[in-house]
């Protein structure tokens, strides 16, 4: 038995530093396109915000809603370069369209929502993964988008019947109101194919 043992411990030993080495660099690279994919996130973030504010102080929040529904989709775009693909993405939608989570981020938010149930800071939930998809290496990242003030004029529980007459006008399907400050509006979404 001993004589068994040896040469499996050996190889296990000797297999160690190379399995222990493969992960730092899969950390790494993860570590990486996470801090990339939050820049990116940023930049969208603040177009959004910046858009959805000057619209909403220059014409009012059914202007607003009117730049959701024509110009969130091309400002998504214009994040998505050198292979990443940016977007939104929630459990209560009002662009099924466009938005609809696929199955590892519905998982993702529903994580999220348990984290907000237990306590945790919306602001810093996040979640990076090297997925496979259809046989290839997949970056996939998301970061949660808490409900904050400005979100209640269109997505809360108390909205202006114009607001949301033209709410039902572009999304008969809405299921995006009720909310309340702090809540999980959704999550900003990433994916990054690595392997061609």
């Amino acid at each position: 038995m001993k004589k068994l043992l040896l040469p499996i411990m050996a190889a296990l030993i000797a297999a160690a530093p190379a399995a222990g080495a493969k992960d730092m660099a899969r950390d790494a690279q993860l570590a990486a396109l996470s801090k990339q994919a939050g820049k990116i996130i940023k930049g969208f973030a603040m177009t959004l915000k910046g858009t959805l504010t000057q619209e909403m102080k220059a014409k009012g929040p059914v202007a607003a809603i009117n730049v959701c529904n024509h110009k969130a989709e091309q400002i998504a775009r214009n994040f998505s370069f050198a292979g990443w693909t940016t977007g939104r993405t929630a459990l209560k939608l009002r662009n099924t369209m466009q938005n609809t989570p696929d199955e590892w981020e519905t998982a993702v938010l529903k994580m999220f929502e348990k984290k907000l149930a237990e306590g945790a800071d919306p602001k810093t939930l996040t979640k990076a993964q090297i997925i496979t998809e259809n046989g290839r290496k997949v970056f996939r990242f998301m970061k949660a988008i808490p409900v904050g003030k400005p979100c209640l004029t269109c997505h809360g529980e108390n909205i202006k019947p114009e607001v949301r007459d033209a709410i039902e006008a572009l999304y008969p399907n809405d299921k995006a109101t009720g909310f309340k400050l702090g809540q999980l509006r959704g999550a900003f979404t990433l994916t990054k194919v690595l392997d061609k």
